[in-house]
């Protein structure tokens, strides 16, 4: 009996020497020539990154998988892959899964962990053939990922935020002023704004913000406020907590000039003056594959 080959959708980053112009960037040209620390690493990355690439390019070829290279990924009608495959950091991997739906496993490759934290990457180049023939045998430990719903005004914004939420004032040395509330309990707040997300996130911003880590399988969300002020009255009940599966939380803005960011700066909304905001656990789990931590 003859089997298809396995789909592979492989969706690459472009590296920061690239994004910058390269060598047609007079002053990068400059700074590296010089060895200036701000470009430290600079050439290195791009280089250990396509290095990356093409041992993916080989080691999906002697699979005998049927592979897709992107960079930028936009999905079609009727299309399906057997797995995806991101090459980068934990950014590509967000940007990435917010277009993987719940059925989809994926799986990440750290391309150049000299510079890219790689949290939620199953290993790095030097393991690419044993990663993707493990992923493709079923044989690479799967982690569900809980992801998180945005509703803005009653309409869905998103439903796959993996990492977190942000909701603040466009200008970052504004103050950000809103309704927060959670389990009957509404409060007026001042703060510099609002982390919120699931598990998968965490690590990052809501724990540098005073949050917990939680286990990467938990269903709750987190959230954190930024700074909050105190000064107009009896301290804040709302500054950090937990939403169960089954809760929301509501954010109503009472600034003009607010702004959504979801999973880092790529996908950013504006929210006006009474807007609310809803968040809730979305019925879109991610499937990630080698996760290790």
């Amino acid at each position: 009996m003859r089997h298809e080959p396995p789909r592979v959708l492989v969706v690459f980053k472009r590296t920061t020497y690239e994004r910058y112009g390269g060598a047609r960037n007079v002053r990068v040209k400059k700074l590296l020539a010089r060895r200036d620390p701000s470009v430290r690493h600079l050439l290195e990355s791009h280089e250990a990154h396509h290095a990356t690439l093409e041992r993916t390019r080989t080691a999906l070829r002697h699979i005998g998988a049927r592979a897709t290279f992107l960079h930028r990924y936009r999905p079609r009608e009727g299309e399906k892959w057997d797995l995806v495959v991101t090459l980068g950091g934990d950014g590509t991997l967000l940007t990435t899964s917010h277009l993987v739906g719940a059925g989809v496993p994926l799986v990440a490759i750290n391309s150049a962990p000299l510079t890219s934290v790689g949290f939620f990457c199953a290993g790095a180049s030097d393991e690419i053939e044993s990663i993707l023939a493990q992923a493709l045998e079923g044989s690479l430990r799967a982690t569900k990922l809980s992801r998180m719903q945005v509703t803005v005004d009653g309409r869905i914004l998103h439903r796959r935020v993996l990492n977190d939420l942000l909701f603040c004032h466009a200008v970052p040395a504004a103050a950000t002023r809103y309704v927060i509330a959670h389990r009957g309990v509404a409060e007026e707040q001042l703060s510099s704004g609002i982390w919120v997300g699931p598990a998968a996130g965490s690590t990052a911003a809501q724990h540098s913000a005073g949050g917990r880590v939680l286990p990467s399988g938990s269903r709750k969300l987190q959230y954190v406020v930024r700074e909050p002020y105190h000064g107009l009255g009896p301290a804040y009940r709302l500054v950090k907590g937990l939403v169960r599966e089954d809760e929301s939380l509501s954010i109503r803005s009472k600034i003009r000039e607010g702004m959504l960011y979801v999973d880092g700066h790529d996908f950013a909304r504006k929210v006006d003056i009474g807007s609310e905001i809803v968040l809730s656990r979305s019925d879109e789990p991610l499937t990630l594959l080698g996760l290790r931590r």
